[in-house]
């Protein structure tokens, strides 16, 4: 399960390991949603579309969303967490230091390489031994007790836009598959792309497949799903708010920054990308989203993007 959206940023090319998690998320998330395809809901009444984009039935295209702060407020992973907590996995000085440590790492803007990987083995300590089963069960209840609130209602309705064109939507997170998976399927959703951990017989061994689906692994991921599934990138979309996902965001002819933080607000005018911000209900700095991205939008302060951490002892 563990995969840690806030693991060190990338700042170079994939590397053999971000392929290898890239293609592992890729092959969770098709052999997913393949399995869901046959309880797949019925196709929603017309309505009005953007001319332009999405696309009426462009089996070509698809979408990819990121998670955190793009479609949730927060991490999924910090709020896995607190549910985790609630039943005991761990204690609570350790949810309540790690959520320091990380808010501080979002507002400093730096990251311990050295802590990433402590707080990478110390949260996959934490399910190695728990069967895979039980973990998506908790899944399904955590997400009605602590996201299922957070969602921005103007991002799912550019999902729903997608949806209504005819094209698959897949969330793209760093966040565990297991998770992601829940999350998308009470969305509505095609199916996740997320970090996959190693288990075995149905038990987590507490080892990734590869490493975080953060970076550049996104993009490895996004880029074997649609050779995968026969897409066309240059006709996709992806939507994020974090710099961190400019290499995914890049892969597609239609890339949107969502909620942008500084780096990726200022790389996305110079560009001339497509921005919402659903935080503080201003305008698009470029038109052209569609129409039912506006439905719904919320003021709200920034989520700060914390996650779960248990130290070793």
């Amino acid at each position: 399960m563990a995969a840690l959206g806030w693991l060190t940023p990338r700042r170079r090319s994939a590397t053999a390991r971000s392929v290898l998690a890239g293609e592992a998320s890729a092959e969770a998330a098709r052999k997913t949603s393949q399995e869901q395809e046959e309880l797949a809901h019925e196709a929603a009444p017309d309505v009005p579309a953007e001319p332009d984009f999405p696309v009426l039935g462009d089996d070509k295209a698809a979408a990819f969303f990121d998670l955190d702060n793009t479609v949730m407020q927060g991490a999924a992973l910090f709020h896995f967490g607190r549910g985790l907590h609630k039943r005991k996995f761990f204690e609570t000085r350790d949810l309540a230091k790690f959520a320091w440590q990380q808010a501080w790492f979002r507002l400093a803007g730096v990251e311990d390489p050295e802590h990433m990987q402590e707080a990478r083995d110390s949260a996959l300590s934490i399910v190695k031994g728990h069967r895979v089963a039980e973990l998506m069960s908790i899944g399904e209840e955590i997400y009605d007790e602590y996201m299922a609130e957070r969602i921005w209602p103007g991002t799912r309705a550019l999902a729903e836009a997608h949806l209504d064109a005819g094209q698959k939507v897949w969330l793209v997170t760093a966040a565990p598959v297991e998770i992601a998976t829940v999350i998308a399927r009470r969305l509505g959703l095609t199916g996740a792309l997320g970090t996959v951990a190693e288990s075995v017989n149905g038990v987590y061994t507490g080892k990734l497949v590869g490493e975080p689906l953060h970076g550049p692994a996104k993009a490895e991921a996004v880029r074997a799903l649609a050779a995968a599934e026969g897409l066309d990138l240059s006709r996709c979309a992806a939507y994020s708010d974090s710099h961190n996902d400019i290499p995914m965001l890049s892969l597609v002819g239609h890339p949107y920054a969502i909620n942008p933080d500084t780096k990726l607000r200022k790389h996305a005018r110079n560009l001339e990308w497509r921005l919402r911000d659903y935080r503080t209900g201003r305008k698009a700095a470029k038109v052209g989203i569609p129409a039912a991205a506006g439905v719904g939008a919320v003021a709200g302060g920034t989520a700060a993007a914390i996650a779960l951490h248990r130290r070793r002892r």
